[in-house]
């Protein structure tokens, strides 16, 4: 089941924690996420899933910034969420796809107990400038049934910023 916008609203403050919150950016069955104006980009064009790649900040001025094709750039939400009894989903909005921006390559699926800065996984088809604060995607939640424990991973959560892979710690736990 996936919680309607006036139950995510209603769940504000208890299960649900999005901020900040504007109510303007409440949808029928989600809530509008927002670009922050920082973006990391790979400084090597061949990486490594086995090392820690090197990453390069990026800031979109007001004016906006002009990404390219077949480049990935990670940004992150303005917003922080946290959520305690619902998994956390991210879509990109559909006014956004239209324009051949893609947010999340393959993470749109969020954890049980996630909370942080959504860092997103942008790509475009072809060139488009994009700009701080634009509405970028949008966050739904499903409830879950049965037992479960909530995410904890060190990896990710708890996050200040735009994450990079780090798949590379995968590689050290198994030596």
């Amino acid at each position: 089941m996936i919680l309607s916008g006036k139950e995510i609203k209603n769940k504000l403050g208890k299960e649900i924690v999005i901020e900040p919150f504007n109510e303007n950016q409440l949808n029928p069955n989600s809530y509008n996420l927002r670009l922050h104006n920082e973006l990391l980009v790979y400084e090597n064009n061949i990486l490594d899933m086995k090392s820690e790649n090197k990453t390069k900040k990026i800031i979109i001025p007001p004016e906006g910034l002009i990404l390219e094709p077949n480049k990935l750039y990670l940004g992150r939400t303005v917003e922080y969420t946290k959520t305690d009894k619902y998994v956390p989903m991210l879509e990109g909005r559909s006014s956004i796809g239209r324009l051949g921006l893609f947010i999340h390559v393959t993470a749109g699926f969020g954890d049980v107990g996630f909370c942080g800065y959504w860092t997103l996984e942008i790509f475009c088809i072809q060139p488009i400038r994009v700009y701080p604060n634009v509405e970028i995607c949008q966050i739904y939640y499903h409830s879950i049934e049965g037992d479960y424990e909530k995410y904890s991973s060190g990896k990710y959560q708890n996050n200040k910023g735009i994450q990079p892979s780090l798949l590379y710690k995968d590689f050290e736990i198994k030596k």
